[in-house]
């Protein structure tokens, strides 16, 4: 009886970690650039293991608006691991956005103070998607992506590395 059960708990574990999932994503970054005024510069890039580093240009923790920010030195370079159930939402967004049907360029020029989005995905099967949106508006399910990495800077223990 004792060696039944012990067989039977090493079945259920060895399914147990062979349903973990793989992820689709072996690499998701995320830029934002300049525009006129205080928008965040940053580049954010998160790994399958929730590692992620972000590299933090200007406007990222300050509060208002001061030309003489640009004068200053970047804010830094940062990592961490980010939560498990926040990498689990970042997943489901990129899963709801049907990331490779998605145009490569959203946005037209014609206003030219306007901050520019980046993201970038890297898929396991060794393709991947690179997303250029003037003005940050490319659909609705983008606008909450771009929304969800700015909300990691600040709900997530980043570490200053650099």
């Amino acid at each position: 009886m004792k060696y039944l059960l012990s067989l039977f708990a090493i079945v259920v574990l060895f399914s147990c970690q062979s349903q973990k999932m793989q992820s689709k994503y072996s690499t998701i970054e995320y830029e934002a650039g300049a525009c006129f005024g205080s928008c965040p510069i940053f580049k954010m890039t998160i790994n399958p293991d929730r590692t992620a580093v972000l590299e933090a240009e200007h406007f990222n923790f300050s509060q208002g608006f001061s030309k003489g920010e640009f004068d200053k030195p970047r804010e830094g370079t940062f990592k961490t691991n980010i939560k498990d159930e926040d990498y689990k939402k970042l997943i489901t967004l990129l899963d709801g956005l049907n990331v490779k049907s998605l145009n490569e360029k959203y946005g037209t020029r014609d206003i030219t103070d306007l901050p520019t989005s980046y993201l970038r995905i890297k898929f396991s099967d060794g393709t991947d998607k690179n997303i250029e949106d003037y003005g940050k508006r490319g659909t609705e399910k983008l606008i909450a992506v771009y929304q969800f990495f700015e909300d990691l800077k600040h709900n997530q223990k980043w570490e200053k590395v650099q």
